[in-house]
């Protein structure tokens, strides 16, 4: 598997602490976007990545049980964290893993939190996660409209994170294709850039690493008010072709823990 990759992080206008952290290193590329202030946001995030570095190390391949252990791993640093501080800590996490799955080089993309996945193929974008928020949750349930979500004050509001009573992964598997690009990133870019932009940006910006940095100071020009990281991925070789119809297959959810660890389910190309 042939990949490059591009990574920036970066404070953002407003905040003086940068409470995002990274890993993003073969097998596995994931951002941690840390919650409880000053005080012990950078701590959370920093516990999150190192779970995933000491479970995953010495592994050029992850496996669907690796990634598990490192979530569970994860959030028992980031308690641990929280129990040193008087207002909590936790921290979101999202990611993607490169996996064999039944003989064939997968991605396994999981989130717990409003950190976000996408997938670029030529001009197509697809979000891959769903935010684990408040105002998501409302959507979803038809509660909201799409104008008054864009609008909606606390749309924000975690539901689920790392550290948290709920830090219940979602998860997803598809073969990894030669030509796509991956973006994953912290909610910093996604609150100031919307998704037509991005997608312009993967489309047209040019090598991983000129892109990240394109996309950072797009965040910033729009008042930069989190922290941002972001990880561009682009698939050169050891992977599959894409179809004579341009389809890339579809994304099969599965469980990362014992209860759900038998949920497959397929979702088509599109869906997101």
């Amino acid at each position: 598997m042939t990949l490059s990759v591009g990574v920036v992080t970066d404070v953002g206008m407003k905040r003086q602490l940068n409470e995002d952290s990274y890993v993003a290193q073969a097998p596995i590329y994931v951002v941690a976007d840390g919650m409880g202030g000053y005080e012990a946001g950078d701590r959370a995030s920093s516990a999150v990545v190192d779970a995933f570095e000491t479970v995953l190390r010495g592994n050029t391949v992850a496996t669907v049980e690796l990634i598990s252990a490192a979530l569970e791993r994860a959030d028992e640093l980031v308690a641990a964290v929280a129990g040193t501080t008087s207002r909590g800590a936790g921290s979101t996490v999202t990611g993607a893993a490169i996996v064999d799955h039944d003989g064939v080089p997968s991605w396994l993309v999981f989130n717990v939190g409003d950190s976000r996945v996408y997938r670029n193929i030529g001009s197509l974008l697809q979000q891959i996660t769903v935010d684990h928020s408040l105002g998501q949750e409302l959507f979803d349930a038809g509660e909201l409209t799409a104008e008054e979500f864009a609008s909606f004050p606390d749309r924000n509001v975690i539901t689920r994170a790392i550290g948290a009573p709920d830090s219940t992964a979602d998860s997803w598997i598809t073969p990894i294709v030669n030509g796509e690009r991956l973006l994953i990133c912290s909610d910093g870019l996604t609150s100031e850039v919307a998704d037509e932009t991005i997608r312009a940006s993967l489309t047209m910006g040019g090598v991983p690493d000129s892109v990240a940095w394109g996309l950072v100071d797009l965040a910033k020009r729009a008042g930069g008010k989190d922290n941002i990281t972001v990880i561009v991925i682009d698939v050169i070789s050891g992977g599959g072709d894409v179809a004579r119809d341009g389809s890339t297959g579809s994304w099969m959810r599965v469980g990362l823990s014992a209860e759900d660890e038998n949920d497959e389910t397929t979702i088509p190309v599109g869906r997101r």
